[in-house]
């Protein structure tokens, strides 16, 4: 009788910890699945920077450099300026703007390389003023896409604007516009390369770029100047090199389009030039090209007095306007 009673009593316990077992197996597998669930934490060794890399980028300062802009619009080339300033910064994972705070943010804080894209060039009697900002994180071997990508156009017809946050594996994207074929729209779209990340990658070293045949997303600003739809396109990208330098090639057959982006083979990776070939609205076929023409670090936000507009010249940028 007794054993009788010990063997029931171990069947029952046996039991209980395998229900047990299975409730807690199936309150795991319905967390991991939940689509709504928290950004997750990092899970691959954190990317590599160099000491080089690092001296370099977390100086304090801003890397400006400036280029000779030939603009193609309305089936004419337009002589401007292309600027870009690359600058470290920390960035909130969640709210996916600059910390005010770092110290105080914990994990929220993510290290990013910021680009910011300014073009300026006149058509005929009216202006044309470009920006696209890219916030990249330096770890990417983590965190392979930019965090947030927004582009605006001005010019006398009105403004148009575009912002891509990467959320949760997704691609949010606004469009604002005064076109009626754009308008205002609201894109979700599955995560692929994105042109605009490029130019961040270049500077963190240009063999992690993206090679092969690939879904990408072209430029904010592509997209702008061309009215394309807002959508992911099949591209040929291409690293070759020589001597001196890298050429990185986007190949977009679908739309007639070849982006070049010649860089520096050593560190810290200039940009040296690119040029953009595809069709203007006309269907005629033209380059867009910039040129290298001066580079400074400098921290430009403390250089807002009147006194420091020579600084501009020495840019090689017009001294009293955009």
């Amino acid at each position: 009788m007794k054993n009788t009673i010990s063997q029931l009593f171990n069947i029952c316990f046996f039991l209980l910890v395998l229900s047990c077992n299975n409730e807690t197996a199936d309150v795991n597998n319905n967390e991991n699945s939940n689509p709504h669930g928290p950004i997750l934490a990092a899970k691959k060794p954190q990317y590599h920077l160099t000491g080089e890399w690092k001296k370099y980028w977390h100086d304090g300062n801003a890397e400006i450099t400036t280029y000779r802009l030939k603009q193609s619009r309305y089936g004419e080339i337009h002589e401007g300026n292309f600027t870009n300033i690359f600058v470290t910064e920390d960035f909130s994972k969640l709210a996916q703007v600059k910390l005010d705070d770092p110290s105080a943010a914990g994990s929220d804080k993510i290290s990013i390389l910021k680009l910011n894209q300014a073009v300026k060039f006149v058509t005929g009697i009216y202006p044309y003023s470009l920006m696209l900002s890219v916030f990249s994180p330096v770890d990417i071997n983590n965190y392979p896409h930019a965090i947030k990508i927004t582009a605006s156009a001005q010019e006398w017809c009105g403004i148009a604007f575009f912002q891509l946050n990467n959320r949760n594996n997704r691609y949010l994207i606004e469009q604002r516009s005064y076109f009626e074929n754009e308008s205002d729209q609201d894109i979700s779209m599955e995560p692929v390369i994105l042109e605009d990340e490029c130019w961040n990658i270049i500077r963190m070293d240009p063999l992690e770029l993206p090679q092969g045949d690939h879904l990408v997303l072209p430029g904010a600003l592509y997209l702008r100047l061309s009215h394309k739809k807002i959508s992911a396109v099949r591209a040929k990208l291409t690293l070759v090199t020589n001597d001196s330098n890298y050429i990185y090639t986007a190949a977009f057959a679908s739309l007639n389009r070849r982006l070049n982006i010649t860089i520096e083979k050593k560190f810290p990776y200039k940009i040296l030039e690119w040029d953009d070939s595809f069709p203007g609205t006309d269907g005629k076929l033209l380059t867009s090209s910039a040129t290298l023409n001066k580079t400074m670090r400098i921290a430009y936000w403390k250089k807002h007095n009147t006194t420091d507009k020579k600084i501009r010249a020495e840019l090689g940028l017009p001294i009293d306007t955009q």
